[in-house]
């Protein structure tokens, strides 16, 4: 990578640098510990999300990085190479879409096909009346299943674990995680979900496919995996990080268009949960996406419909059976649909709580090897299938209502009314929601016009044995998603509550299940906007708009008093450098300039630098930057003989590129335009290389010389040594930095023209807590107040 430093060796009298430890910040370093290669893998194994602090991350450069070379390229680009490359980020666009449409309709048929015949099989155990025999294949299947997904995760792909959700956040906030778009990335994503998700346990493919849609998009924009790249000149020019974030953010709504069915619905997602960055152009690509993928979608669905593709019919595809229901609803309704969103926002604040509990402990777990993370993810499969066979046999059996428009009693296909252990003309409610698929269970609790189908003994069991579920298997190491363990909870108690309130209200109860798992999401996850349309594509029920504002608004509003969002905790937990929108108030008290005196002295260059000194400053040092600094230049003006000038920043990944190309001036001068392009290329100095190889450097080549004029980024951005820290912050977010120049307000002669350098890591909260414990104090204060 970019960050990545070469290891130096000189090759014929000098000794071979030694690559030192890793320790303190990637980013600002002192001298003297000595870094050249350095271990870049996440520690998100299945730690998968309870994973231990990674402080070790570097950043992503987002910033236009304005030498001469890009310069030239740019004023020379012709129209057509202009519409060449427009045209090509569309053809990507719609190559994110298509394959995610493609890899989604896959997982959606080897889901459905696999857990229903899983079913099927033990259905004919049950009426058969063999139950210990279907319990043993039942329990056996899902353990083979989950054993499947769990060794794929822990043996060759760890970042593969969890929903990758808050990964993809991170990485379009300009944190650049390691290994978590990579082609077996992409693989044991793909057969890990369907593995988790067939072996019944709580949780969904919603996420994954979020992960899956990015994958495929980094994938694409780099031509291929690591190893085996396509070197099309054409498809260099998307190897950077500014490019591939934007066609990671189309492949993140394609994701959730391709979950939930819902293109405008992706759309929003990415721009309210995911993309700290965004323009028009972006949104107009990332709906094309969607609107590819929707269309692979409905065109699979008709195909399957026609009973071409096994069990798979109706499942597959969440899609809330509310759509032919008449919405009516008075003013008075108002106060029972703010006691959903009330509900919401306090269970999924609870639901935050605990589960950041149970992934600290599992950290704990995950720590001891991969013996042990297999063996948690069995028992969670054993925990959970138990529970789905035995609890239905707790409830009562019903009789099936003669004025019911469904079979029923039904022990196959798709079905609100399962039979399971009761006698003909008769039904299990409790069967009905958790001896099925995830994706029917979702169907059969959403049902209209249903309200006498559950019981409340029936939906209260459903809603504790769901809690239990969601905060036990979140974290266990396979793909795993938090969408569909919060609606089937959301919708459980909002069905509850319909029940309580049919006497006041003439709101449906399937109504009641989707505001109720609304608002757990939004209580939870803390979506409204992007949220609100998914549920009303999925409802395609304009009327419910404005209750479903309502509950949303409510829920986050709850929420958001008690803790954070669910996906900001795992981010907290996992250590990724992540900077929110709005800077901690006691930022105001500090300046830059004084967090630069904390640090150690900037590390500078000059124009034309001795190899030497270049080598020096690689193996002693960390900096992924260093400013460029020209002595002696004589001002336009004539006014000062001798100023000291700041050229700009060059990176070190193009210093380690100097190295290995040896372009290197046996005398100290200044370069032509002409041989700095023989030898360099601005999209190769910009694309973001896997390895860097080792280089030689002899005694020789050590007294030689190298112009880094041409290679340094003349327009970095700076800022003054009195800003405030806070103010630094929203600037560094928001356009998408790495590094930020500070620079003093006063220079005198004799004075270094930069004051200081900024990183992410030293934006963090926790950094600066550290280097001004006063802070800390006046922190706690606030807090008390």
């Amino acid at each position: 990578m970019e960050g990545d430093s070469s290891l130096l060796e000189e090759a014929t009298a000098g000794p071979k640098l030694e690559v030192g430890e890793e320790g303190g910040d990637l980013e600002s370093n002192t001298l003297h510990q000595p870094l050249l290669k350095r271990n870049r893998t996440l520690s998100s194994n299945p730690l998968a999300l309870v994973g231990a602090k990674v402080s070790h991350i570097e950043s992503l450069d987002y910033e236009i990085n304005e030498n001469e070379l890009f310069k030239h390229d740019w004023r020379s680009r012709s129209k057509f190479q202009v519409l060449q490359y427009i045209f090509f980020k569309w053809t990507l666009a719609l190559l994110v879409g298509l394959l995610t449409g493609l890899i989604a309709t896959f997982i959606n048929l080897a889901v459905e096909n696999i857990a229903g015949y899983k079913i099927l099989a033990v259905v004919r155990f049950i009426e058969n009346k063999r139950y210990l025999t279907g319990l043993a294949y039942f329990t056996g299947a899902n353990i083979l299943l989950t054993l499947f997904a769990a060794v794929l995760c822990v043996c060759f792909a760890p970042t593969a674990a969890g929903p990758g959700i808050p990964e993809v956040k991170a990485y379009l906030n300009g944190v650049d995680t390691p290994n978590m778009f990579g082609v077996t990335t992409l693989i044991v994503k793909i057969f890990g979900s369907i593995g988790a998700v067939s072996a019944g346990l709580d949780l969904g493919k919603e996420g994954p496919l979020v992960h899956i849609g990015c994958c495929i998009a980094s994938l694409l924009a780099q031509g291929g995996p690591d190893n085996y790249r396509l070197k099309w000149r054409w498809l260099r020019h998307f190897n950077n990080d500014r490019d591939r974030r934007d066609i990671i953010t189309c492949g993140a709504s394609s994701g959730v268009c391709a979950a939930f069915r819902s293109p405008v619905g992706g759309v929003l997602f990415a721009l309210e949960e995911v993309a700290t960055w965004w323009r028009s152009a972006l949104l107009w690509r990332t709906f094309f996406s969607t609107a590819v993928v929707v269309v692979i979608l409905r065109a699979f669905i008709e195909i399957c419909n026609s009973g071409k593709c096994g069990l798979f019919g109706k499942g597959g595809l969440i899609m809330f059976d509310v759509s032919n229901v008449v919405v009516t609803y008075h003013v008075m309704d108002v106060i029972p649909i703010t006691i959903v969103g009330i509900l919401g926002g306090i269970l999924g604040s609870l639901y935050n709580y605990f589960l950041h509990k149970v992934l600290v402990v599992y950290n704990l777990i995950n720590q001891k090897g991969r013996i042990h993370k297999l063996l948690l993810a069995l028992t969670v499969s054993i925990f959970t299938s138990v529970c789905l066979y035995g609890l239905p046999f707790l409830a009562k059996c019903q009789p099936c209502h003669p004025s019911s428009r469904e079979i029923c009693p039904t022990n196959t296909g798709s079905g609100n009314f399962k039979q399971f252990n009761c006698p003909d003309g008769h039904y299990n409610d409790l069967a009905t929601l958790l001896f099925t698929t995830n994706d029917d269970a979702v169907r059969n609790i959403f049902s209209s016009n249903t309200p006498e189908e559950f019981q409340p003994a029936s939906l209260l069991i459903f809603f504790v044995l769901y809690c239990i579920l969601g905060l036990v298997t979140f974290g266990i190491a396979v793909p795993s998603g938090l969408f569909l363990p919060i609606i089937l909870m959301g919708s459980a108690y909002g069905r509850l509550l319909g029940i309580a309130m049919r006497s006041y209200t003439k709101i449906d109860q399937g109504l009641y299940a989707v505001l109720g798992a609304a608002s757990l999401m939004a209580g939870s996850m803390r979506m409204t906007v992007s949220l609100c349309v998914i549920f009303l594509e999925l409802t395609n029920n304009l009327l419910l708009l404005p209750i479903t504002m309502i509950v949303l608004l409510v829920s986050k509003t709850v929420g958001d008093s008690f803790n954070p969002s669910i996906y900001e905790i795992i981010l907290d937990l996992k250590g990724l450098p992540f900077l929110d929108a709005n800077p901690e108030p006691w930022m105001r008290n500090l300046t830059v300039g004084e967090l630069a005196d904390a640090k150690p002295p900037v590390v500078t260059l000059c124009g034309v630098e001795k190899v030497s000194r270049i080598v020096e400053v690689l193996k002693n040092t960390t900096h992924n930057a260093f400013p460029v600094v020209d002595e002696g230049v004589v001002t336009p003006m004539g006014l000062a003989i001798g100023s000291t000038e700041l050229h700009g920043l060059i990176l070190r990944a193009h210093l380690a590129q100097v190295l290995k190309k040896k372009w290197f001036l046996t005398e100290k001068r200044r370069t032509e335009e002409w041989e700095v392009r023989e030898k360099f290329d601005w999209v190769e100095l910009a694309e973001r290389d896997g390895t860097m190889e080792e280089v030689a450097v002899t005694r020789d080549e050590m007294e030689m010389y190298v112009d880094l004029h041409p290679l340094t980024n003349t327009t970095p951005y700076t800022v003054m040594e009195s800003m405030s820290v806070a103010k630094a912050m929203v600037l560094f977010r928001q356009v998408g930095l790495r590094h930020m120049l500070i620079v003093p307000k006063y220079h005198e002669a004799g004075v270094p023209p930069v004051a200081g350098i900024l990183t992410r890591q030293d934006l963090r909260a926790r950094n600066i807590l550290l280097a001004f414990p006063h802070l800390e104090r006046s922190k706690n204060r606030e807090k008390r107040h």
